[in-house]
């Protein structure tokens, strides 16, 4: 069986020099070094700079030493499926996305939660009730003129 472009998958390690962006105003030198970042690997894996997709931690971690310093060099790992190439760092682990579509609750724990929520206003309830019975005998007292 012949894999197509689509279906095959490229993984290669990069080590990206980025000292360029030292040659660039000191106020934009992390954005820059993303830009050179994402150049070079839409050079090296022969796809659009558009469809370079960089993670989180690497972004997080050009940017750690703020805005004016970011590395001189970066390892990455580059995983090219298909159209798309995702860039991050060696040894960070891939993003799971969650299944956001809402799963119906079993009725137990539905049932659970309400009976929970009621227990504890039923006994908000109680305290009030409680502290209103207290003070009531205090200020009959106090309302009473002495003779």
């Amino acid at each position: 069986m012949v894999k197509t472009m689509a279906e095959e998958k490229k993984e290669r390690l990069y080590t990206i020099p980025l000292g360029k962006a030292y040659n660039y105003v000191r106020t934009k030198r992390a954005i820059r070094a993303v830009d050179l970042l994402r150049a070079f690997v839409a050079r090296h894996m022969k796809v659009p700079s558009w469809s370079v997709k960089i993670s989180e931690a690497l972004n997080e971690s050009i940017w750690s030493r703020s805005m004016q310093k970011p590395p001189r060099k970066v390892k990455v790992k580059v995983v090219a499926e298909g159209e798309i190439v995702k860039v991050s760092l060696p040894d960070e682990k891939p993003k799971v996305k969650k299944d956001r579509s809402k799963k119906k609750k079993t009725p137990k724990a539905a049932e659970a939660k309400t009976e929970a929520k009621a227990e504890v206003k039923a006994g908000e309830k109680k305290d009030e009730k409680a502290a209103k019975e207290e003070k009531k005998p205090a200020e009959k007292l106090a309302s009473k003129p002495v003779k």
